[in-house]
């Protein structure tokens, strides 16, 4: 019986030893996890943190298309890798499973977000869109409102890099800006539809 018990304990820990693992937190193909989705949604602090470390998850989450700015979420996701990822794609993920519980943020802590981002492939893009007088950086989904005339006209100048570069894709090139940073905080008023712009940072 002693033997019988020893050889099925060593066939499990060659059979463990076997199944790879990746990443920094040496997480399986397919294993399933808690996440923890931060309220900053689109912003510099937007962290995925992994449970119950809370470290970082190391990898993007997929699937999570009902997430509303505002509200940090404690979800369920599988982790996901691939060998051949392809040219523009990581080679490991967490998809979206379900959420487990979720918080409205009490708090009024700025924080930032970038007006112009680089994609794989491609460079840099102006991440801005109008709709009327309205800015979005997520169109329909996540308004810049202002309540200082000087912010909204910075956009505006902005938008217009944006609509200039769209327009003549072909010969426009970069935009005038490396960078722009957008001090931000949720808008009361239109709570995780909205951030409320404080300030507007160019980098030449």
């Amino acid at each position: 019986m002693k033997k019988l018990i020893a050889g099925v304990l060593l066939i499990c820990l060659v059979a463990c030893k076997k199944e790879n693992v990746y990443g920094p937190l040496q997480l399986r193909n397919g294993q399933v996890v808690e996440l923890q989705v931060d309220h900053r949604y689109a912003a510099d602090q937007d962290k995925l943190l992994k449970l119950p470390e809370n470290v970082d998850a190391g990898s993007s989450l997929v699937g999570f298309i009902n997430r509303e700015p505002g509200y940090t979420y404690r979800i369920k996701a599988r982790f996901t890798h691939t060998d051949n990822p392809p040219a523009d794609g990581a080679s490991s993920a967490y998809e979206f499973i379900n959420i487990i519980s979720s918080e409205k943020y009490q708090g009024n802590e700025p924080f930032t977000v970038p007006l112009i981002v680089s994609y794989i492939p491609g460079g840099p893009s102006i991440r801005l869109s109008k709709a009327g007088n309205n800015y979005y950086i997520e169109t329909d989904k996540l308004q810049l409102t202002y309540n200082d005339p000087a912010i909204g006209a910075k956009l505006e100048d902005i938008w217009q890099q944006a609509l200039y570069i769209r327009t003549n894709w072909q010969t426009a090139g970069r935009p005038k800006w490396t960078a722009i940073k957008a001090t931000v905080t949720h808008d009361p008023q239109k709570f995780s539809k909205a951030y409320l712009v404080q300030q507007l940072e160019f980098t030449p």
